[in-house]
């Protein structure tokens, strides 16, 4: 494969306030927009939304359960088809956003973005994650194009809990290091072809603003006040880690949260958080010597991310052997990867941030 390929939502707006821009976004392409939102983004922000889209034809929220599952997608798109919408407006985290995809998907509507945490780069990319009842991933769907826009209020991300941020910074942490790992393997993105040169510059950007600026945007975030550092790294987090993975790919940090999600306590955990631990894990399969390590980790202690599965309450002895057998039998990008990899690497891996963790 010669093609290279690389994608973008097609509008980004960010800043504080920016959801007041809402209603002129929804007028570019439809009069009938659908909300899907959970019960609690619903109780905090419907009312402005309301407000923001008074001059819709019909507004409808959809009856989000809080899990994006095939059903929950299938249920939504027939309720958007009898309220007769021709835009799709997907507001609040992760799983809302993807289910606001899928829906978008069944309906082959505009959709708008709007995320009311930064806890992932899911909002500008193609990717809608689905998973189980009993949330177990189960398939990843993909748009024919990135949404037609992002909009990025950052007065409220920073109302959100910071644990919601930190995550954020942990699932874009890896793109730096994931992407340098599938464009030398000569892998794929997200497009089925070879990641530009620009996605690689992405990602480096993306890890030089998150290790310039997280420290100090995760304290204007506990007192929730978005300041310059916290517009670089939501920027950095959501638009530049977007960018990356889906143009750039992935490799191992992502690839273990197929295995991650069979182990209770770590489905249970933030995405980010998941892959924060899938970066160590992969840097230590590189080789990287101690002094990084030990730079990084401090970093992650600062923070307050993941070092080890005890940081997670992992305490079943078959757990390294359950993540690591799913994730190399199932993860179509875990060998995106120029060293020698086996499941033997990536358990003393995790076996080697046991040892750290305990001192």
């Amino acid at each position: 494969m010669n093609l290279r390929a690389f994608g973008a939502p097609g509008r980004y707006i960010q800043g504080p306030g920016a959801l007041s821009e809402l209603g002129a976004l929804v007028r570019l392409f439809g009069r009938r927009p659908f909300i899907v939102a959970d019960a609690i983004v619903t109780d905090l922000l419907g009312a402005r939304l309301r407000q923001e889209l008074a001059g819709a034809e019909a507004v409808s929220f959809a009856a989000f359960s809080g899990e994006c599952t095939a059903q929950d997608i299938d249920t939504l798109a027939d309720a958007a088809r009898a309220a007769q919408s021709d835009v799709i407006v997907g507001v609040g985290g992760g799983k809302a956003i993807d289910t606001a995809k899928g829906v978008r998907m069944a309906l082959s509507a505009p959709i708008i973005i709007v995320p009311t945490i930064a806890s992932n780069d899911s909002p500008t990319s193609r990717l809608a994650v689905l998973y189980t009842p009993d949330h177990v991933l189960s398939e990843v769907r993909l748009m024919t194009a990135n949404p037609d826009a992002v909009l990025v209020d950052t007065s409220v991300i920073v109302a959100a809990p910071a644990r919601f941020f930190v995550a954020g910074i942990g699932d874009a942490l890896s793109k730096k290091f994931e992407v340098e790992q599938c464009a030398r393997a000569g892998g794929l993105n997200f497009f089925k072809a070879r990641p530009t040169d620009l996605a690689v510059t992405i990602a480096d950007a993306c890890y030089r603003a998150i290790r310039s600026d997280a420290e100090a945007a995760v304290e204007s975030v506990t007192r929730k006040t978005a300041d310059a550092p916290v517009e670089r790294v939501v920027e950095a987090t959501i638009l530049l880690s977007g960018l990356a993975f889906e143009s750039g790919g992935l490799s191992i940090a992502h690839s273990l949260t197929r295995g991650f999600s069979t182990v209770p306590e770590l489905a249970r955990a933030l995405h980010g958080e998941q892959v924060a631990l899938g970066l160590l894990v992969q840097l230590l399969s590189e080789g990287r010597d101690e002094a990084f390590m030990a730079d990084l980790l401090a970093f992650y202690g600062r923070l307050g991310l993941p070092r080890a599965l005890e940081d997670f309450g992992v305490r079943a002895p078959d757990a390294v052997e359950r993540i690591v057998s799913v994730s190399w039998d199932t993860a179509p990008y875990i060998r995106n990867f120029v060293h020698p990899l086996s499941p033997q690497v990536l358990a003393e891996g995790f076996a080697t941030l046991s040892r750290i963790a305990a001192g």
